[in-house]
């Protein structure tokens, strides 16, 4: 997979050469770039931001050079079947939440490009033209804002990253995580059987892996229940 990242601050993602998605990196399965938009400026002070038409505070980034680095990225050419085209991904609070669902689906493309905003957004039209040769989406993490884009599609390329074939050591690993199945994740546990006075729940240490199946399964439905009640089903 092919990921560009369009951000001022490119040097933000240098993190991604390290642990499991360096890895992939360096193996070709992951192939990561990230583009300076300020190299898309022709004034000397390389702005990339002008007051908002109709007032405001703040600042809106132009379109100007978003339109010149995603026709670097992207190309000229128009998009072919929806699921072969570039998915350019904007993260913004007014966007559809991000999910694992949506983490696996992505996984699958081909070509990911994230556009990281900055002050108050980006000038709407940027993302009516794109539209025009690829798939755009505005995409949240939550209900909250940040000052850029850039935490946000780090998280999203290491949650879709990770879902690649190859770039986890053991795929099974990834089947029984929170929200693959709906629900969220059972508590583990690991050596030494006692710590500090606490114990592991003697039917890890049974051997019988049927109950330990539905011990954990019952587990996920209860943390579930308490934590996250709006992922399951009404009763």
């Amino acid at each position: 997979m092919r990921i560009d990242v369009v951000t001022i601050f490119p040097e933000f993602f240098d993190v991604l050469d390290i642990s499991l998605l360096g890895r992939a990196r360096q193996t070709g399965i992951l192939d990561v770039r990230a583009h300076n938009l300020r190299d898309f400026t022709h004034d000397r002070h390389r702005t990339v931001d002008d007051t908002p038409y109709g007032g405001g505070a703040g600042m809106v980034m132009k379109p100007e050079p978003w339109g010149e680095a995603l026709d670097a990225v992207l190309g000229e050419g128009k998009p072919g079947e929806l699921a072969s085209a570039p998915v350019v991904i904007f993260p913004s609070p007014a966007g559809t939440v991000f999910t694992q669902k949506m983490a696996r689906e992505l996984a699958g493309r081909e070509h990911l490009v994230f556009g990281c905003g900055r002050y108050e957004g980006i000038d709407q039209r940027v993302f009516e033209h794109t539209a025009e040769r690829a798939e755009v989406r505005l995409v949240s993490l939550g209900d909250y804002v940040l000052n850029g884009g850039e935490v946000a599609v780090m998280a999203m390329i290491e949650a879709i990253g990770r879902l690649i074939p190859g770039v986890v050591g053991n795929p099974e690993s990834l089947v029984e995580e929170s929200h693959e199945d709906g629900l969220l994740e059972y508590p583990s546990y690991t050596k030494p059987a006692t710590w500090r006075g606490l114990e592991v729940p003697p039917i890890l240490l049974s051997g019988n892996h049927g109950a330990i199946e539905r011990w954990r399964h019952e587990q996920q439905v209860e943390r579930t229940r308490r934590v996250r009640p709006d992922l399951l089903p009404p009763e």
